[in-house]
């Protein structure tokens, strides 16, 4: 009777095991299945930490034809500011703000062949238009700049993209855009700075240049700092206080020069050299809370704004 009993338990405990790692393993191949997803007939798995939608992303269809990604790879290739809402165009790179509908930061690698007239490059045939990889809850439209006094300012400057149309034309995604002062800030000193980068690649090899808008404090009557800026239409769009570049020159011998540049989003008079923006490269890095070109220690770069390291 004893000896039943004990047969009867064992089979019991067999039964038993036998569902747990049954139940053990289909739960994981559930878990399995909804942590995926189907990208051209590929079961692709959504790693923790980067998702495969909302953080980084391509705006254009990704194709493993051409250099797409080694592009991207050039482009980021000493470091990634931060990796908040990346995306990837095909010749530049920006991580987007989607609170504040403006760039973070956007990302360019130039060399002569970019910025050479190019026949084939009509910019008069592009139009400004929202991104639809944007969510619409964070899109900028272009109703919100109407009216508004502000011009669509570039942080991917049009001028630096002439290798194709289609880059030049994606530039003008709003992605690409804050909102500038016109006269005499976008149309006049941003357009100078913008021009002096480009000058840069008759002096190195490669000119990789980082841009975006800051929103700096201003000491108020009372003595206390308020950081304050306006927005503009039913999309809030934030008109920054500030915007800023840090560009990188690598020469033919790969030593590598660093420039800085802070600039009011205000009316600047003409005679205001280009110069007078340099500020050092951590006093952006600390106002805007990222960090530049941080594979390059800063005892490798020979020059800083001009001076010997």
């Amino acid at each position: 009777m004893f000896r039943k009993r004990l047969v009867y338990l064992a089979q019991l405990s067999a039964v038993g095991l036998t569902g747990y790692y049954a139940g053990q393993f289909s739960e994981k191949f559930k878990n399995d299945d909804a942590q995926t997803v189907m990208i051209d007939g590929k079961r692709v798995q959504s790693m923790p930490g980067l998702p495969i939608f909302g953080t980084v992303s391509a705006a254009t269809p990704f194709s493993d034809v051409g250099s797409t990604k080694d592009r991207v790879s050039q482009i980021m290739k000493y470091g990634f500011p931060s990796l908040d809402n990346i995306r990837s165009y095909d010749d530049f790179v920006l991580s987007y703000d989607r609170r504040n509908r403006v760039p973070n930061w956007v990302f360019e690698h130039i060399t002569k062949l970019h910025v050479t007239k190019n026949d084939q490059v009509d910019r008069s045939k592009c139009e400004f238009k929202p991104d639809e990889s944007i969510h619409p809850f964070f899109r900028s439209q272009n109703t919100d700049y109407k009216g508004s006094g502000f011009d669509r300012g570039h942080m991917a400057a049009a001028g630096n993209h002439r290798i194709a149309q289609k880059h030049v034309e994606q530039t003008f995604y709003l992605t690409n855009m804050a909102p500038q002062v016109g006269e005499g800030f976008n149309r006049h000193a941003w357009n100078r700075l913008e021009k002096h980068v480009r000058k840069l690649t008759k002096v190195y090899d490669d000119v990789y240049c980082c841009t975006g808008p800051l929103y700096l404090p201003r000491k108020e009557a009372d003595g206390k700092s308020y950081v304050k800026y306006q927005v503009l239409g039913a999309n809030t769009v934030a008109v920054p206080t500030h915007f800023y570049k840090v560009v990188v020159g690598q020469a033919s011998d790969g030593s590598l020069d660093m420039e800085a540049y802070v600039m009011p989003n205000q009316r600047i008079p003409d005679e205001t050299p280009v110069s007078s923006f340099m500020v050092a490269p951590e006093v952006i890095e600390r106002a805007a809370g990222l960090l530049f070109f941080d594979k390059i220690h800063r005892s490798k770069l020979n020059r800083i704004n001009g001076k010997k390291v």
